[in-house]
């Protein structure tokens, strides 16, 4: 790796007789792996990888690398992540009730960390504002199985006109110069100049202005980047206590590796040593910035108005003929309804699980609006690859267990044809090692492929 010789120069100013070690790392230790467990799974500490090496810092991380064609990674058992970018949504310490918003969330490791805290409760709002990388968000927060998510794609600073003081904690992991992902992707190096830092940390503080917007009057601000540019990490956070008085940084926990960030890289303010800095030559990962605020503002003691619609005008109701396919659909794969018909939702034929109380998005870039069921057609109902991730196979009636060939047979996009114990017709959710990865559906004892199209290559072990 060939380091820019301004960048050089920067870290050995800043860092001193520590540049030499610092600047070795980047270029000579290997990228250090990691993976965490998805405690939204069924019994989701039963993986076939190597668990020896966990992370002090996060109950559910890793070292080790995953394989993103495995049936652990594409039913959502495993989330790969770069171990430092871990401890990010760690320090949020998240409670299940919370209403979260993750502002800058793509590819969706930290929404992915944040979904399994909330353990179904609660709301948390995953957005991204480049549309492409939205769209992979999605897929990742797809395959945890979380019921109570939505995800859009629109700039800070609308979604602040919509969401004034709505959210009791804000993760803000902003777009940097991406000096802790030389390690990782080289290229990174390309776009990086002496004047890059700068034009990101003007990038940062518009973000964040929009970020504060949003923070209920005592709630978290936590804030990150993944380079290692004083302009982007100290000297933002320097300016958010100078701009908001109200915001408090709080002290963060310190494990083996991770230094506290230099007052001297910003305007000298003792107390921004209660922040994290994570160093490849001091700690196992690729480089992160974390910082946490608490907002001092009086919290409101009177209840919310109660609103005067009945819903959020986003979507429509379920008219009967729906109505009956869904409940035909529960009465075979359950036994029961499912869901009540007030969290029930239609949005383009599509059937979606949302809570009255969430937000109404109208206006808004919308990727998934809560989590998708499935999509009414002719006189029919057909469940979603989604919401059988959601599921916990013991809970259901029609089940069809497939060995690990017959699972890379499907996933490839190939029928099946079922050999075994005659099938009736109709809807099955599909397991390999019991653990649910899609919908099939069963005609004369062939199973039908309905895994997502998208998705076949890239899982399929060819």
């Amino acid at each position: 790796m060939n380091l820019p010789v301004k960048f050089i120069e920067k870290y050995q100013q800043l860092l001193g007789e520590e540049a030499t070690a610092f600047l070795t790392s980047l270029q000579t230790l290997k990228v250090q792996k990691g993976f965490r467990l998805n405690p939204l799974k069924p019994n989701f500490k039963q993986v076939k990888i190597d668990l020896s090496q966990p992370l002090a810092y996060v109950a559910t991380g890793y070292l080790g690398a995953v394989s993103g064609r495995s049936l652990e990674h594409q039913t959502g058992y495993l989330y790969s992540q770069e171990p430092s970018a871990m401890y990010v949504a760690e320090v949020a310490a998240v409670q299940p009730g919370e209403r979260i918003l993750d502002l800058c969330a793509a590819p969706g490791g930290k929404s992915t960390q944040l979904a399994g805290k909330l353990q179904g409760q609660g709301l948390l709002v995953a957005n991204e504002i480049d549309a492409k990388r939205a769209r992979v968000l999605a897929e990742n927060l797809e395959r945890t199985g979380a019921t109570n998510v939505q995800i859009l794609n629109e700039q800070p600073a609308k979604l602040a006109k919509k969401f004034k003081e709505f959210f009791d904690k804000v993760l803000v992991d902003a777009p940097c110069s991406g000096e802790g992902m030389f390690r990782k992707d080289p290229s990174a190096i390309t776009y990086w100049s002496p004047g890059y830092p700068r034009e990101c940390a003007n990038r940062q503080r518009e973000i964040l202005k929009s970020a504060w917007q949003m923070l209920k009057p005592g709630g978290q601000l936590i804030y990150s980047t993944c380079t290692f540019a004083p302009e982007e990490d100290e000297q933002i956070v320097a300016w958010l206590l100078a701009e908001y008085p109200t915001l408090k940084l709080l002290p963060l926990k310190k494990y083996s590796g991770m230094d506290s960030g230099r007052p001297e890289f910003a305007d000298g303010r003792a107390e921004l040593t209660k922040t994290i800095r994570l160093f490849p030559h001091h700690f196992q990962g690729e480089g992160h910035f974390i910082a946490k605020f608490q907002d001092m503002r009086p919290q409101s003691t009177q209840k919310p108005k109660k609103s005067k619609k009945r819903f959020n005008q986003f979507f429509r109701v379920l008219n009967p003929s729906e109505r009956g396919y869904w409940q035909e659909f529960c009465q075979l794969q359950f036994g029961r309804q499912l869901f009540e018909f007030a969290d029930l939702r239609v949005l383009n034929d599509k059937l979606y699980y949302v809570k009255p109380h969430w937000p109404d998005l109208t206006g808004l870039r919308v990727v998934r609006p809560g989590l998708e069921l499935g999509v009414f057609k002719k006189k029919r109902f057909e469940p979603a690859y989604g919401f059988a991730l959601s599921l916990d196979p013991t809970l259901c009636q029609r089940v069809i267990e497939l060995s690990s060939d017959q699972w890379n047979q499907y996933v490839q996009g190939h029928p099946l044809q079922l050999s075994s114990i005659a099938k009736k017709n109709g809807w099955y959710l599909l397991t390999c090692q019991q653990k649910a990865f899609s919908f099939g559906k069963v005609t004369n004892q062939v199973l039908k492929n309905y895994f997502p199209k998208g998705l076949r290559l890239r899982y399929g072990q060819r």
